[in-house]
């Protein structure tokens, strides 16, 4: 029989507008936290100058770390843009290269740029309110808001995950996600990086 005491967290509200889980730690990530993350580092360090918004927060909820139990954090991903690219998180392998993970849209319109650690295969996958984002283990992923309003979502993985933000701050994602003709178009960074 399981002892259910130990999960004194087991419903908990949420608040789609805050981003919080009722109790949960929340972190903030704000623009000067994100350097190195966006492909035009002049258009960084000027909007930077200016001022240093809040670019997203994840508050997380971690029920239990046994074999089996499951994390889950609630995102918001605010409106923007770095030069053409729009704004995103700082993106993750998890450190158990194995483990899944699902991502849940609650509000707003953007997506989750997944990449494959071995083949380095790349592709933007859609998230708004009422979709399901699936990431398979050994993938990189990012979330990137491309709407005019903040993302919401929720993401559930496997408590033993991890997070390896340490691989993406090296080599960063091999795509990024711009604006052209105000829609999104999905790039290789390094053709992006010669026109800038």
């Amino acid at each position: 029989m399981i002892d259910l005491s130990q999960y004194a967290i087991l419903a908990r509200g949420y608040d789609t507008t805050t981003g919080e889980i009722k109790g949960a730690a929340v972190v903030r990530r704000w623009l000067s936290d994100l350097r190195g993350s966006f492909v035009d580092t002049q258009a960084f360090e000027s909007a930077l100058r200016q001022s240093d918004p809040l670019i997203y927060t994840v508050s997380s909820l971690e029920p239990g770390k046994g074999q089996g139990d499951l994390h889950y954090g609630l995102g918001v991903l605010m409106p923007g843009k770095i030069g053409a690219e729009y704004y995103l998180t700082k993106g993750h392998f998890h450190a158990w290269r194995e483990a899944a993970e699902v991502y849940i849209g609650l509000r707003g319109t953007g997506g989750i740029l997944l990449e494959e650690q071995s083949a380095g295969e790349s592709q933007i996958v859609p998230l708004a309110a009422g979709t399901i984002v699936y990431v398979p283990g050994h993938t990189a992923h990012r979330s990137i808001n491309t709407g005019h309003e903040p993302l919401v979502y929720i993401g559930v993985y496997p408590a033993s995950a991890g997070h390896d933000y340490g691989s993406i701050a090296k080599q960063n994602f091999r795509k990024v996600l711009i604006e052209r003709d105000g829609h999104p178009v999905l790039l290789d960074r390094t053709d992006v990086l010669a026109t800038i």
